[in-house]
C-alpha cells in the first residue's frame, strides 16, 4: 500500500514508470536489448518497483511489442516488483501469463479522455476492472491490482473534473475489488492545494486502499505536488527517469516527474528512497545509449548534488556530478 508504517526514519517508494510511460511517448522504439540493460541499471540504482510496459496491441503501441520478453527478464531480479499497465481483460490475461507481480489499470475520471484512451466510459471501465480482479483472484491471487484514476486533477479534452466524480469512481473501483486506487495528474493541471485536498478526501473515502501519486511536471509543479501529497500521507510516487512520458491521448500532457529530482528532494529532506543517485546517473547514461539524441530532463543531473550532500541514511556520495559525458556533448 502507499502509506508506510511508522519507522525511525521516514521512507517512500519510488515507482519507476519510464519503461512504460516514458517509452510509449517517444517516437522511436528502443531496442529490446537496450531496454533490458536499462531495467538492469535501474534495479542496480535501488529502484524496487518498475512499470515494465503496457500489454496492448503492437499496432497501437509498437514501442511495447516486446513487453512480455522485458517482463520475463525483469523477473530475474529478486526483490523487484514487476508491474505492467493493462487497459482491458485481454491485456490482463497476457500480463498474468508473462508473470507480472502487479497490474495497473488506467480508469479515467473524464468521460472524454476515457473514450479517447480506452474507448469505454468510466462506468464501463469499472466493469472491466471487476472482471480483471476476478481473473487475478482465480489465476494469480498474489498479484496486486491497482487502479490509476487518470485525469483526476483536470482534463485537456473535458476541462475541469469534479472532485466528487473522482471520489465516487475511487469508491466504485474499491468495491470492484482493487487493492489500491491512486490518483494521476495525466494532463499536468494539478496544483499543490488541489493535490493535498484530493488525496485527503481519497484517504477518507477508501482508507488503506488509497494508492500512489502519479504527477506530471508539465507546468513545473511536479515536485511541489509530490511534496503536497507526501504531507498528507502518500508514500508511493510514480516518476520517470529523465522526465520521459505523457499520455498520447491527452494533448499537451508532457513530462512526468523526473526520478532523479524526486529522489534528490526526498533524500535531502531525510526521507529514505533506497535509491542511489550516482547509480541512477549511470542508468540515465544507459537510457541515453538506447535512445541516442533523445531529450532528457531534470535539474539535479544538470546541477549535480549539493556540496556536503548526504543520503537519509547518512551515506555520502563519492562524487557530486551526475550528468554523463555523452549527455554534456549533445547540449
Amino acid at each position: 500500500m502507499s502509506i508506510a508504517p511508522p519507522s525511525d526514519r521516514p521512507s517512500v517508494l519510488i515507482s519507476e514508470v519510464g519503461p512504460r510511460d516514458g517509452l510509449q511517448s517517444v517516437a522511436r522504439t528502443m531496442p529490446t536489448a537496450a531496454k533490458l540493460a536499462w531495467v538492469d541499471a535501474l534495479v542496480g540504482a535501488g529502484l524496487r518497483e518498475i512499470e515494465i510496459g503496457s500489454f496492448v496491441p503492437a499496432r497501437l503501441l509498437p514501442q511495447m511489442a516486446d513487453v512480455a520478453e522485458v517482463v520475463r527478464h525483469a523477473l530475474r531480479h529478486p526483490g523487484l516488483t514487476v508491474m505492467a499497465l493493462v487497459p482491458n481483460l485481454r491485456g490482463a490475461e497476457a500480463a498474468l501469463a508473462a508473470g507480472v507481480h502487479k497490474l495497473t489499470v488506467p480508469v479515467s475520471a473524464s468521460t472524454a479522455h476515457s473514450l479517447a484512451n480506452v474507448r469505454k466510459t468510466p462506468e464501463q471501465m469499472v466493469d472491466e476492472v471487476r472482471a480483471i480482479v476476478a481473473l487475478c483472484r482465480e489465476r494469480s491471487p498474489r498479484v496486486v491490482v491497482e487502479a490509476g484514476i487518470s485525469t483526476a486533477f483536470g482534463c485537456t479534452l473535458q476541462g475541469p473534473v469534479a472532485e466528487d466524480d473522482v471520489l465516487r469512481l475511487a469508491e466504485a473501483l474499491v468495491h470492484a475489488g482493487v487493492d489500491e486506487a491512486g490518483l494521476s495528474d495525466t494532463t499536468g493541471m494539478a496544483n499543490p492545494a488541489q493535490v493535498r485536498r484530493l488525496f485527503q478526501r481519497l484517504r477518507a473515502a477508501v482508507g488503506e486502499h488509497a494508492g500512489a501519486a502519479h504527477l506530471h511536471n508539465t507546468r513545473g509543479l511536479g515536485l511541489a505536488n509530490c511534496l503536497a501529497a507526501y504531507d498528507v500521507g502518500v508514500r508511493t510516487f510514480d516518476a520517470s527517469q529523465g522526465g520521459l512520458g505523457g499520455c498520447p491521448y491527452a494533448p499537451g500532457a508532457s513530462g512526468n516527474v523526473v526520478t532523479e529530482d524526486l529522489v534528490f528532494m526526498f533524500e535531502a529532506m531525510g526521507v529514505d528512497t533506497g535509491v542511489d543517485l550516482e547509480r541512477l546517473g549511470a542508468a540515465r547514461a544507459t537510457l541515453l545509449q538506447g535512445l541516442p539524441g533523445e531529450a532528457l530532463y531534470g535539474m539535479t543531473p544538470e546541477a549535480g548534488l549539493t556540496k556536503g550532500f548526504a543520503y537519509a541514511d547518512g551515506r555520502r556520495p563519492a562524487r557530486e556530478t551526475l550528468l554523463n559525458t555523452a549527455e554534456k556533448e549533445t547540449e
